[in-house]
Parts: structure tokens; C-alpha cells; sequence
């Protein structure tokens, strides 16, 4: 499997969690086209097949993309 840029897979997971707090906020219970759009990279860049997995894996890629980065 790639792995992506933590950069980009740091943006992906922030654009998406937004976007559901927002959604869950004005109560609705589909997600968007965005949040579709956005669930789906998050699957295809963590090779995933459901958000929540993606999310999981995305953590867990940015918190060991963390630590191999050094001090400064």
C-alpha cells in the first residue's frame, strides 16, 4: 500500500471530521456529497473500505509519521 503524505492525510481527516460535526450539528442524518467525497479518499488513501477504519488507520499513520519526525 502508498502512504500518503501526513500532510495531506492530516487535512483529509480534519476537512472530513468538520464537515461531519457540522452535518451532525444541523441534524442530518445523510452525509453530503462532500462528506462522500471526502470518506471515499480517506478509504482509497488508507486502504480501507469504510470511513471509520479509515479514520482509525489515519490516526495511526499521522501518530507514527510523528514520531519518526525529528525534534527541533
Amino acid at each position: 500500500m502508498l502512504i500518503p503524505r501526513p500532510g495531506f492525510l492530516r487535512e483529509l481527516v480534519e476537512a472530513y471530521e468538520a464537515l461531519a460535526a457540522e452535518e451532525a450539528a444541523a441534524g442530518r442524518t445523510e452525509p453530503s456529497p462532500r462528506a462522500r467525497d471526502l470518506a471515499y479518499t480517506l478509504c482509497v488513501s488508507t486502504g480501507t473500505r469504510d470511513v471509520r477504519p479509515a479514520l482509525e488507520t489515519a490516526r495511526r499513520l499521522l501518530a507514527a509519521a510523528q514520531e519518526r519526525e525529528p525534534a527541533s
